[in-house]
């Protein structure tokens, strides 16, 4: 109640002064109980819940990148071993093999043998490391299968005869010709 509204009560004779006197201290003491800017029960439980949901949700988020980070590591794990137990060994080469990653050309020494198997398709390279390896083409599938930039050469897959349709298949091809 107002004090303009008390004075009035008074005067009318509605409240003695004794009733008057403990409605203000009444008022007084619940202003001290809910000072301004403090919240009610209702408000802190409503911020809580919020705070516990927002941290579930920041907790499934990180939960969500540490499996992400978990599976490329595992990925990275599988294509390592393929590469490993399949790689197939190239000392001895003499025949400089030239191919393309990114923008760089590079090149390695193969035998005859291998280069025979790069260019009908039948072995790939794969990046590995700072290094690269040939591989079979189906251990270069597998790999593909995972990590599609990690497969640098794999040309597809020819026939061992030549064309039907080939206008040059009566012209043989010389042994001393040199791509």
């Amino acid at each position: 109640m107002s004090k303009s509204l008390q004075d009035q009560l008074l005067g009318a004779g509605l409240i003695d002064k004794k009733k008057a006197k403990a409605i203000g201290k009444e008022k007084r003491k619940q202003a001290k109980q809910t000072p301004k800017g403090h919240k009610t029960e209702d408000e802190i439980k409503q911020a809580a819940k919020q705070k516990l949901a927002e941290k579930a949700e920041r907790d499934r988020a990180m939960n969500l990148e540490r499996q992400k980070e978990a599976d490329a590591k595992a990925i990275l794990a599988q294509i390592k071993q393929l590469i490993d137990t399949n790689k197939i060994s190239r000392a001895g080469g003499e025949i400089a093999y030239s191919f393309t990653h990114g923008k760089a050309i590079k090149k390695f020494y193969v035998n005859e043998t291998l280069q025979s198997q790069l260019s009908r398709g039948q072995i790939a390279i794969v990046a590995f490391g700072e290094g690269y390896e040939l591989v079979p083409q189906p251990v270069a599938e597998k790999i593909a299968q995972r990590d599609e930039s990690l497969v640098v050469v794999q040309n597809e897959r020819s026939s061992d005869g030549p064309d039907e349709d080939d206008p040059y298949a009566d012209y043989p091809i010389p042994d001393d010709l040199m791509w």
